[in-house]
């Protein structure tokens, strides 16, 4: 088994300020977008309750650990919604809710009798946050976060991706749709729909590689020399110093002479910073970071990953 990928991090402590206490939030939605839709709105307040099919969500099947740390502080509901019992339980839930969280498919909700306009003439205060792979007619379609990254161009080699950017930025999104449900239903009194289109988180992540920003030779993406990753003795350090002080200091400790012809775009900046950094042990680099205000983060080697 590798070992690097598994360490589960420290979630960060929720913050004092509770915009969303005393709304409460419905969800239906399975999988990764709606439960991390759900973490963000519980760390704002609001009181969350899921209703899952009886067969439970597939998470807590393919990673326990993970839909545990989700649902922390959610209130977990089974109804089978094709059924008149399950139908009762699920208009309990939504008299008493502000907002309905959804992450089916356009056709699926209209099934269950879960089309906005049926939702809004029963229940005209409740707002619906839609969370679909791809926005308008495009909703139908079958997708997920790996098809919606490449879409966007955001696989760059066969390596699979290192997070779930689509469906997490998608539940930012979601999250930012439920607060704005909020307050609208507060200046009017009617609920109002939003669609979340996970196609368009990606695409709002893929901004700046669009704008040029992120491509090899660009300013953050390897083109800028103090703005980038090099091999150290015993690892890997990753740099950023961007802002000219920070490009400075970074110079006058790697040796770089400054001069109008030596800028921090050119390969011989590049080449005088990569050989500095390959003679130093990263905790040399995180002494220096500190004494001169530098800011890198340095990666050390797994003992098993010396040659």
């Amino acid at each position: 088994m590798d070992n690097r990928a598994i360490r589960m991090p420290t979630p960060p402590k929720p913050s004092s300020i509770k915009p969303l206490r005393g709304v409460r939030v419905l969800s239906l939605a399975l999988n990764v977008p709606g439960p991390a839709t759900m973490m963000r709105l519980r760390a704002m307040g609001a009181t969350c309750t899921k209703l899952e099919p009886p067969a439970g969500d597939p998470m807590a099947r393919y990673n326990p650990d993970v839909f545990a740390t989700v649902h922390r502080g959610v209130k977990l509901l089974q109804a089978d919604l094709r059924t008149p019992e399950g139908r009762s339980v699920l208009s309990r839930e939504l008299a008493r809710s502000e907002v309905l969280l959804t992450s089916f498919r356009p056709a699926a909700l209209a099934s269950l009798g879960l089309g906005w306009k049926a939702l809004h003439k029963e229940y005209p205060g409740l707002s619906q946050v839609a969370i679909v792979g791809a926005p308008g007619e495009r909703a139908q379609e079958a997708g997920h976060d790996l098809t919606y990254m490449a879409e966007a161009g955001l696989l760059l080699s066969h390596e699979m991706p290192p997070t779930l950017y689509a469906d997490m930025g998608g539940a930012l999104m979601a999250a930012e749709a439920v607060l704005g449900a909020v307050l609208q239903r507060h200046r009017s009194g009617r609920g109002i729909y939003s669609e979340v289109a996970l196609s368009a988180a990606a695409a709002w992540l893929a901004l700046p590689r669009s704008w040029g920003m992120t491509l090899p030779d660009g300013p953050v993406g390897g083109g800028h020399a103090g703005y980038r990753i090099y091999g150290c003795k015993d690892g890997r350090v990753a740099v950023a110093a961007l802002e000219p002080h920070f490009a400075a200091a970074l110079c006058k400790a790697a040796g770089v002479q400054a001069s109008p012809r030596n800028p921090m775009m050119a390969s011989a900046t590049h080449a005088t910073i990569a050989a500095f950094f390959a003679g130093q042990t990263c905790g040399e680099l995180q002494a220096l970071a500190v004494a001169q205000d530098i800011p890198l983060r340095t990666l050390a080697l797994k003992p098993d990953s010396f040659p």
